[in-house]
Formats: C-alpha cells, sequence, structure tokens
C-alpha cells in the first residue's frame, strides 16, 4: 500500500519564507534573495517526504502567497488596474494583486473555506483575455526530478477555480463564472501537456468545491471540464482530490464518473458520511486515497483505529488501489514537533505537527502492507491511553457550570434601541463616531522588549513601564488626530488570540508552532487540551491604565469566544460546542471585571464566527444557534450603559446577517472596503439593522493609504443604506501589520472624512 500527502506548509519551521517576503517588500532583499530563500525551503521539503517513505508526494503547493492566486497568475486573469502587459507574470504585478500598491487597491481577500487561511478572490468576467502567463507548476516539477524526487504536480482544479471567483466590478454580479470554462481550459491543457512532457506520470487536481452543496448546473461542469481535459489527460494518472467535510451523494457520484481521472481523494476525519458511499458506490478499479490522518490539528493519529479503518476499505476497493493519506493540505497545522523544547512531555507525547503527520501516513501504509512497525504503534496507543485518562484534562467545576447553561439563551434585559439611547446620554459620542480596531502597529523595537520580558532577560518593572510608554503613545496620537473611542493599542499583546490562551486553563502553547494566515502573516494557535476556566482578570490592568490617559471612551480589548475556539487547535475528545460554552463563560468573568474597573465601552472580537460555519447549508442552524449564543453569554449581565462592540473581517457575512443582528451587540465593526462594498447589497436589499454598524472605510491589509475623498465617498454610500445615528467610521480591521508611516495618515483623513460629511449634513439640516 502506498501513501500520499495532500499539501505541507509553506513558511518553514522557523517561518523562513515570512521573513524573506518582508525584506523583499521593504526592499532589503532581492527577488533572488526571496527565491534561494524559496526554493531551499521547497528542496528540505520534497527531502524530508522522500525520505519518510512517502510515494506520492506534492509539488506545486509552494506559494508567495496563495494557491488561488498562483492560478490566477497562470491563467492571465490580471485586472486591467495592474496595467500587466503580458508574458511571464513577475513579482511586482504579482505582489500588486495581493497587496496592492501605491496607486491601486489589492483584490478581495476571504478566508478558504471554514479555514483560518486566506486567499485572493480571482475578478473575472466575459472580457478577460485568458493566456497561459506563469509556469510554476511545470518549473517546479522539473526542479524536483531535477533532485531525484518525482512528485505529483498540484492544480486547483478548473471548476472550483471558476466557482471561488466573483464577477470583476463593472461586470453584471449575475454573469456565469461557468461560462468562462471554455476559456481556461485550453491553458490546463497546456500545463498538463507540458508536464507530460516533463515526465509526470500523476497529477492532482484540487476540486475542494465537491464538498459544498452545489445546484445541479455547477454539477454538470464538472462533466463537461473533465470530458473535455480527457484526452490531454491520457497517459497521466489523474488524482481528483476534495477536502474539508463530506462529498454529498450527488457530488459524490459526479465525481466518480469524471472522464480519465484514475483516483479520487476524500477527507474521511471531517467527511465521515463519505465512508458510507465509498463503501456502497466505489468505481472498480480506481484508486482511493484515504485521507485518514487530520490535516487541521495537531491531534497524533489513533492509528489502531486508522489501520481498522483502511483495512474495512481494503475490502472495498483492493489492497493495490488503497492509498493511505492525508485528510487535507498539511498547511493547516504547524511545521515540526522537533522545535517544540517548552512543552511538557505528556502534552508532547498527545500531538503529531506535518513532519510527524507525514510519518503516520507512511506507518498506516507499511502496516497495511504487512510490515507494522510495532514499537510505533506501540508508543501510540500509550498515548492515546495517557490523553483519555490525564487528570489534567477534567474540572468538574467548569463542566456543571458549562452544564447549567442549557434552558437560558442569555439575553441582555433591554433591547438595543434603549440602551444605545443610555450609552449615548453617558459617551456623548458626535454622530459618526471614529474609532479603530484595536491592535496598532507592532514595531520592532514593541517586539523586542516583549521578546526579551518572556526570556527573563528584563524585569517586569522594567516591561510595565515599556508597555505603558507605548499605551501613552498610542493614546496620544488618536487624541491627537481626534478619534472618538480610543483603543490602547494592544502593545502587550503578539496575538488576539494566543494572549487570551496564555491566561486561560485548559491551554497549552507552542514555542514554533506557526501556521500561514495568508501572505507572510503567520499565527500561532494555542493548544486547547482539557476544561477552560480562568483563574484571574486578564486585561483590567492595562484598560484600566490606558483609561486613565483619556477622558474619552477607552475600549476593553477582548477576544471572543467563538474566535478562540476558531484559531485554536480544539481538544476533539468533546463537542466543539462545550468547549466554546466555557470559554465564553470565562470571557463573561472578564467584562464583567472591566465593567467594574470602569470601562464603560467593551470590544468582543469575533472576526472568527463566520469561518466556522459548516460548509454544508444542513448544519448552518445547530453552528449558528451555539456560536451567536455562546457570544450572548459573555455579557449577559452588565449595565445598559455599558456599550458591547464586537468586529468581524474577511468572510461573506451576507449569509448570515441575521445571526449577527441575534447577536445582540450594541455596535459590530466590519470587513467592507476590500471585498468591493458588498456588505452593504444586503442592507440595500431591505434588512433592517437596528445597532451601531462601522462597516470598514479603507483596507488595512494593503500599505496603501486611501485619501479623503475616497473615504468619504465610501462613508456616503454607507449613509445611502444605513441610518445616520447608527454608523461608525473605522477601518477594515487592527492596524498591528502596518507601519506608522502609514497608519497615521490613512486615520488622518478617516477623521477628515467623518468631519467633512459631519458638516455636510449638520448645514443640509
Amino acid at each position: 500500500m502506498a501513501s500520499h500527502v495532500v499539501g505541507y506548509p509553506r513558511m518553514g519551521p522557523k517561518r523562513e519564507l515570512k521573513f524573506a517576503l518582508e525584506s523583499f517588500w521593504d526592499g532589503k532583499s532581492s527577488a533572488e534573495d526571496l527565491k534561494k530563500v524559496s526554493a531551499d525551503l521547497r528542496s528540505s521539503i520534497w527531502k524530508q517526504m522522500s525520505d519518510a517513505g512517502i510515494k506520492y508526494i506534492p509539488s506545486n503547493t509552494f506559494s508567495y502567497y496563495d494557491q488561488v492566486l498562483d492560478t490566477t497568475a497562470m491563467l492571465g486573469a490580471v485586472p486591467s488596474r495592474y496595467n500587466w502587459t503580458g508574458g511571464e507574470i513577475e513579482f511586482g504585478t504579482y505582489f500588486s494583486m495581493a497587496r496592492g500598491n501605491a496607486s491601486v487597491p489589492a483584490m478581495e481577500m476571504t478566508k478558504w473555506f471554514d479555514t483560518n487561511y486566506h486567499f485572493i478572490v480571482p475578478e473575472l468576467g466575459p472580457d478577460v483575455n485568458f493566456s497561459y502567463a506563469s509556469h510554476k507548476a511545470v518549473n517546479e516539477y522539473k526542479e524536483a526530478k531535477a533532485q531525484g524526487v518525482d512528485t505529483v504536480p498540484v492544480l486547483v482544479g478548473p471548476v472550483s477555480y471558476l466557482l471561488l471567483s466573483k464577477p470583476a466590478k463593472g461586470v453584471e454580479k449575475s454573469f456565469p463564472l461557468l461560462s468562462l470554462l471554455d476559456k481556461i481550459l485550453p491553458i490546463y491543457k497546456e500545463v498538463i501537456g507540458e508536464l507530460k512532457a516533463a515526465g509526470a506520470s500523476w497529477i492532482q487536481l484540487d476540486e475542494p468545491t465537491l464538498v459544498l452543496d452545489l445546484e445541479s448546473h455547477k454539477l454538470d461542469a464538472f462533466t463537461k471540464a473533465y470530458a473535455d481535459l480527457e484526452s490531454s489527460l491520457s497517459g497521466l494518472n489523474v488524482l481528483v482530490e476534495t477536502y474539508f467535510a463530506d462529498v454529498p451523494a450527488g457530488a459524490f457520484k459526479t465525481l466518480t464518473a469524471l472522464k480519465g481521472v484514475t483516483a479520487f481523494g476524500f477527507d474521511l476525519v471531517r467527511g465521515t458520511q463519505t465512508l458510507e458511499l465509498i463503501k456502497s458506490s466505489f468505481p472498480s478499479g480506481k484508486y482511493l486515497f484515504a485521507g485518514v490522518v487530520d490535516g487541521r490539528n495537531i491531534w497524533a493519529n489513533d492509528l489502531a483505529a486508522s489501520l481498522a479503518l483502511l483495512q474495512s476499505l481494503e475490502g472495498v476497493v483492493g489492497k493495490d488501489k488503497l492509498v493511505a493519506s492525508t485528510s487535507c493540505s498539511l498547511l493547516h497545522t504547524a511545521v515540526d514537533l522537533i522545535n517544540e523544547t517548552k512543552l511538557d512531555d505528556e502534552i508532547k507525547s498527545w500531538l503529531a505537527f506535518a513532519a510527524q503527520k507525514v510519518v503516520e501516513v507512511n506507518a498506516l501504509a507499511k502496516a497495511l502492507s504487512g510490515a507494522k512497525d510495532e514499537a510505533f504503534f506501540s508508543a501510540n496507543a500509550a498515548a492515546q491511553a495517557s490523553r483519555k485518562s490525564s487528570p489534567r484534562v477534567t474540572n468538574e467545576a467548569v463542566q456543571k457550570a458549562s452544564a447549567a447553561l442549557q434552558g437560558s439563551d442569555h439575553r441582555r434585559a433591554t433591547n438595543v434601541s434603549a440602551r444605545l439611547d443610555a450609552q449615548q446620554k453617558k459617551l456623548n459620542l458626535p454622530i459618526l463616531p471614529t474609532t479603530t480596531i484595536g491592535s496598532f502597529p507592532q514595531t520592532v523595537e514593541l517586539r523586542r522588549v516583549r521578546r526579551e520580558y518572556k526570556a527573563k532577560k528584563i524585569s517586569e518593572e522594567e516591561y510595565v513601564k515599556a508597555i505603558t510608554e507605548e499605551i501613552k503613545k498610542v493614546v496620544d496620537l488618536q487624541e491627537e488626530l481626534d478619534i472618538d473611542v480610543l483603543v490602547h493599542g494592544e502593545p502587550e499583546r503578539n496575538d488576539m488570540v494566543e494572549y487570551f490562551g496564555e491566561q486561560l486553563s485548559g491551554f497549552a502553547f507552542t514555542a514554533n508552532g506557526w501556521v500561514q494566515s495568508y501572505g507572510s502573516r503567520c499565527v500561532k494557535p494555542p493548544i486547547i487540551y482539557g476544561d477552560v476556566s480562568r483563574p484571574k482578570p486578564m486585561t483590567v490592568f492595562w484598560s484600566s491604565k490606558a483609561q486613565e490617559m483619556t477622558k474619552r471612551p477607552m475600549k476593553g480589548m477582548l477576544t471572543g469566544p467563538v474566535t478562540i475556539l476558531n484559531w485554536s487547535f480544539v481538544r476533539n475528545d468533546q463537542p466543539r460546542f462545550e468547549t466554546c460554552y466555557q470559554i465564553a463563560l470565562a470571557i463573561k468573568d472578564e467584562v464583567e471585571d472591566l465593567e467594574k474597573a470602569g470601562i464603560t465601552v467593551i470590544q468582543i472580537d469575533e472576526a472568527a464566527l463566520r469561518e466556522g460555519l459548516p460548509l454544508r447549508k444542513a448544519e448552518h442552524a445547530f453552528y449558528l444557534n451555539w456560536a451567536v449564543h455562546s457570544f450572548r453569554i459573555t455579557n449577559v449581565g452588565i449595565e445598559d450603559t455599558t456599550q458591547i462592540h464586537t468586529h468581524m473581517c474577511y468572510s461573506n457575512f451576507n449569509d448570515i446577517i441575521h445571526s449577527i443582528i441575534d447577536m445582540d451587540a450594541d455596535v459590530i465593526t466590519i470587513e467592507n472596503s476590500r471585498s468591493d462594498e458588498k456588505l452593504l447589497s444586503v442592507f440595500r436589499e431591505g434588512v433592517k439593522y437596528g445597532a451601531g454598524i462601522g462597516p470598514g472605510v479603507y483596507d488595512i491589509h494593503s500599505p496603501r493609504i486611501p485619501s479623503t475623498e475616497e473615504i468619504a465617498d465610501r462613508v456616503n454610500k454607507m449613509l445611502a443604506v444605513l441610518d445616520t445615528n447608527i454608523l461608525w467610521v473605522n477601518p477594515d480591521c487592527g492596524l498591528k501589520t502596518r507601519k506608522y508611516t502609514e497608519v497615521k495618515p490613512a486615520l488622518q483623513n478617516m477623521v477628515s472624512a467623518a468631519k467633512t460629511i459631519r458638516t455636510q449634513l449638520a448645514s443640509a439640516k
């Protein structure tokens, strides 16, 4: 039996690619320097998988930004605003699409299915002149082959690419993107032809949209596309890979009947119902790539259970047609457990990062072939037993408190309209109040202070002094800019989830467990291994200190329970909603302590609420019910005069707007500008929103500085569909990834735009 890995992390064990990208973007290194770092990383990844015994090793899963943008480059689908004149797409055009430049904004960025990874959304229309403009897939295959590694080149499948796209600006929203299939398939044929000529014997086409609820015409597009590609694919073994959920019965039937396809890959971790379809109707003579090792979490595989599952599948498809695989790309997990020297031995024995998962996949393949590593399996069984019986996992008081939540929907006693009136009397804010989302730039000096404090190189007194000075600088800047509701800038926090997890029980932390979120942005998700509680206040000290520096309202800044859950590696031994309720109770304690300390505006970020929405519509209601309930638990007991904000970003929120309203927050700030103000369409269609709302007026993930006129234009578009008395003016997201040279003029223009419109509104009365 053979082994396969869907994809592998790109950043490197010490985030080598992140630092190389940022050095290149800052003009400190050359394109050649960046390419060399990238080539070294690819080489080490291929060697690692080859040494581990993986037969089907992927190539072209490496990316300088994301694999969908790579496909856009391959197809030459560059929006006209980037002034690309043809030929092979170089870094200038590629990174302008991803990040924008001084004169034009970036393309929209959104979440990759229900993960915290992001992709750049293709902008397509009838006038796009597709051309073969990036030979990356072929070049990387040849690169690996020259190193003695015969890989499986991976492409985003043509139908999924179109289904993940959007009509470009100026193109009718109803434009049928699948009508472009005939225009992009010739380029896929060129790529496939070059891969065959280079010696490829296998190719992997990722079609993850097959796990969604697709209408019949979309399923028909798969049939059409692969029938068209059949002659080009002749002579190749073709794997069509799916992941992240069950494949619905209709999609399974379409998928397994595709022309020219040799093998089918399924996520059998999150797609357990697909097993029944495989057992009843998997086509004979085809390969089954069985995704039994979880690519989205860090828990060691239960090897005995996975082996039993593979043995049952062996009887369905035959020993020679069964391949052990990961459930999805390992991009979504940390790189290598060997780099974790501070995790205690017990918790470490429960874990497997990408490098360990590669070994697990191959161990399962060898065991099924009769070469079982008894010592490896025995150690794994001992670790599984240890985790189940460890007393550190269970806290009876927490479980009792969580169970007591049943039977109440935890709503504040007064409706939002009355609360807003009470809050306005206390806060006395102008119309179109301005604020920011929370974080301010994380400077090199600030990171050094945190790092040295953690390493005990500076005293607590020195640390508090340095952070206090940074907060004062941020407060003074906001007052200088005349922002209405201030933030303290979060200088004490490296990450909005990690910071809280470090202060909650039931969490463990890694030193190098970095995971790519987008571009060079990496996060280090905490590990929730046990029941969660809050031993002591987490933010009250810094929020109170910041409030003492100003007479303006200072927001207390918290991360909400659903976001902490969705941005952590979550225990898999109890339902996710139970863990979420435990976190909600911990955040509730913090909210109440902030209120007691005199903080009158408290922001509870739920940036990842939409991200956790299941991919299948039938599962939406259950998730939204417990997720929204968890948010309401956090602030149910506070005074009407305390204003609760929440924040959401970089997802499509229109389809859950009623659940957002049901969260019953007083004010919501929400990403809007980078998605072409898509959010506003829901209000144009008649949805009534009575709470405060701040659709973002500029994109903080781009270095570009918007003009006052541009921001004013955005605010006026909002006023066309939202009442003046509920509209807030704010950026799309936090400012931690930006520089002060970008932040100050952008906020200056934002405040200026708000004041200009206030004056216009006053004179129009």
